[in-house]
Formats: structure tokens, C-alpha cells, sequence
């Protein structure tokens, strides 16, 4: 990237040379004054809520009640069981899938 040579600030190398008017190049050009009259009137106004208007506030919440106790040899005996289950399912599936397969390269052979 060139840099522009001289005394001059460096954003005046991106600005737009001058049109011979007299007008200053760092002021933006005007906004109009006047608005349409069919446009966008704005938001409507805010109107502040009334007193009052939160929920009450509970300072002390009620104690965490206690869980029951937990069966922890049960629990891993339903998990063991769950994991056979689940084995099971999985053995019977592959046992489909390769019967298919080979199935389907019999007939390809034959």
C-alpha cells in the first residue's frame, strides 16, 4: 500500500477530491427537514408501568427437600441387565445384515 506524501493527515488520501463548489469536504452534506407525510411517524410513546407491577419478592426460598436413598447393587443389576438387552438386540441385527449379505452374493454368483 502506497502512503500519501507531505504534511497531510492520512485519511485525506480517501477522500473525495473537491468539486470546485465552496463547499468543506469534512462536513457531511445536510439532512433533509422535512419529513413525508405518509412515512414512519416513529414508535408510539412509552408509558412508564405502574407502581407495583413485579411479583412479590420471597426472601428466604423453602429448604431443597431431601432425595430418597439410593440402591446402588439394584441399580447396577437393572444396568447389567439394560446392557444385555441391548447386546442382544445388536447380535440378532448382525445376524440379519450377514444373512442378507450373503443372500444377496448368492444370487449374484448363481
Amino acid at each position: 500500500m502506497t502512503t500519501p506524501s507531505g504534511g497531510n493527515t492520512p485519511d485525506d488520501y480517501w477522500r473525495r477530491p473537491a468539486t470546485g463548489d465552496d463547499v468543506v469536504a469534512d462536513q457531511p452534506p445536510a439532512a433533509p427537514t422535512t419529513t413525508p407525510a405518509s412515512g414512519y411517524a416513529g414508535p408510539p410513546p412509552s408509558v412508564p408501568p405502574p407502581t407495583g407491577w413485579r411479583p412479590p419478592v420471597h426472601l428466604r426460598p423453602a429448604p431443597p427437600r431431601r432425595l430418597p436413598p439410593q440402591d446402588m447393587a439394584d441399580l447396577d443389576a437393572a444396568e447389567q441387565r439394560s446392557q444385555r438387552v441391548t447386546y442382544g438386540f445388536g447380535a440378532a441385527a448382525g445376524v440379519v445384515l450377514v444373512v442378507l449379505v450373503c443372500l444377496l452374493c448368492s444370487r449374484i454368483i448363481f
